[in-house]
């Protein structure tokens, strides 16, 4: 399961929507709002006006460091705060939907033998024993769960 503090922060994260990006990208607009030059800000950073430029280039491209991303933040009084956010709805529900999906793969394996052997089960009992195991899965959390 996952820790309690890390969930209440994944919850309210998951409501964030990454498509907020400006187009110019945050440095761009955050040192435009503080109406800084690209000389202020090089200064600021110890570099010149056109490595402040390719800078905020580099960070439109996904191509800033972290570092160099950190660097920046600092010279404008501010923080880095990184995140993944889930693409589906939550983090739980990933855990749901890979569980259920392990879940199928292991009770039709189990099926199909039992097929072969004529043992066949019902429709209705296939389905509980997904769901079944489905829960096992997220209770326990095992390492294959992934696999």
């Amino acid at each position: 399961m996952l820790p309690n503090q890390f969930r209440r922060q994944a919850s309210s994260l998951s409501k964030l929507d990454p498509s907020l990006i400006p187009n110019h990208g945050w440095i761009h607009t955050i040192r435009t709002a503080h109406k800084m030059t690209y000389e202020q800000f090089g200064k600021k950073l110890g570099i010149s006006k056109q490595a402040a430029q390719k800078i905020e280039d580099r960070e439109v491209e996904g191509a800033i460091t972290m570092n160099a991303l950190k660097k920046v933040a600092g010279s404008l009084g501010m923080d880095v705060v990184y995140y993944l956010v889930p693409q589906k709805e939550s983090l739980r529900n990933m855990i749901d939907d890979r569980a259920l999906q392990k879940a199928k793969e292991i009770v039709m394996r189990t099926s199909h033998s039992m097929h072969l052997e004529n043992q066949e089960k019902s429709e209705e009992r296939i389905q509980a024993a997904i769901m079944e195991k489905a829960g096992e899965i997220i209770r326990e959390m095992p390492k294959y769960l992934w696999d």
